[in-house]
């Protein structure tokens, strides 16, 4: 059984058919259109076009940037800003025919890799997005967990500094605006850093700069505030970490293990596994494939 897969993102829309082993059998990307609501919707109707005809599908999952409203079937991402409460459910089971099933893309991150990724086995499990933004999803007792309107696993708006700085949330101190890449490059140039982004970031502190070094201390000790927080109310017992700062690899990983080690307090937090992602950025459309399948 094929399922078509939708990733709706600020900077790309992706579409895939994928088959049930998480494969996938054809993929086509686009960059998001900014300018109208129909525009942004022409290209997905012609990405989802494309997919179609290059193999078939008996069922829709979506991924999209949120929030999402599960309960009409609308996204409103706050990186769309064309999009607010768009029907898009609506939009795409006219154009398919086909049944249509919409995800946050933290929950679908999370699923893709409970499945075919690096969490498989995992029964409770926390996904993580470490990138432009900080993203997440959740995977309770071996199924997606969406919450009320299907936002749950919001993480990257926990609070870990509540005297810190504005959210692009509207909060004040979310963990984002302390972890994000774009964040600690920012504060690492305020201590006299030279470098552009987070990838030179992450570069210079694995060759030993001592201002990265303590940007990613910084980012990492809020990232496992947030992570042994929300161990302490799931009962995790997996979590897992992607996106483009994950890919600093032990530069993160290392001292985000040491800091969890001394926040994990609770007898059932400590030995906590946290692991990198393996999907990459194919695991929104793999985890909103799984979605469609488990809702079928």
């Amino acid at each position: 059984m094929n399922v078509l897969a939708l990733d709706i993102g600020g900077t790309k829309i992706a579409a895939a058919v994928v088959d049930e082993d998480g494969a996938l059998v054809h993929r086509v990307q686009l960059p998001t259109p900014k300018q109208s609501a129909e525009a942004a919707w022409q290209v997905t109707a012609d990405l989802i076009g494309q997919a179609l005809a290059a193999a078939p599908a008996s069922a829709v999952g979506i991924a999209s940037a949120g929030p999402v409203a599960l309960d009409i079937g609308a996204i409103s991402p706050v990186n769309i800003a064309v999009w607010q409460d768009f029907p898009i459910v609506d939009r795409v089971a006219e154009l398919t025919g086909l049944p249509v099933r919409l995800g946050g893309d933290g929950v679908c991150m999370a699923l893709g890799e409970h499945r075919h990724g690096a969490g498989r086995g995992a029964q409770f499990l926390l996904g993580m997005v470490v990138s432009t933004g900080i993203g997440g999803g959740l995977v309770l007792d071996g199924a997606p967990y969406d919450g009320r309107t299907g936002n749950a696993g919001h993480v990257g708006h926990m609070v870990v500094d509540p005297a810190g700085e504005l959210c692009v949330c509207g909060g004040t101190g979310c963990v984002e605006t302390v972890a994000s890449g774009p964040r600690m490059t920012r504060w690492a140039q305020q201590q006299g850093w030279v470098g552009a982004d987070a990838k030179e970031l992450a570069a210079a502190a694995a060759a030993g700069d001592a201002i990265a070094l303590a940007a990613f201390r910084r980012g990492t000790t809020a990232l496992a505030a947030v992570i042994a927080s929300t161990a302490a109310v799931c009962d995790l017992d997996l979590v897992v970490i992607g996106g483009g700062v994950a890919k600093a690899g032990e530069v993160l990983f290392a001292p985000l293990r040491t800091v969890l080690a001394r926040y994990a307090g609770l007898s059932f937090i400590r030995g906590l596994r946290i692991v990198p992602a393996e999907l990459g950025s194919d695991a929104g459309l793999v985890g909103a494939a799984a979605l469609a399948l488990h809702r079928e």
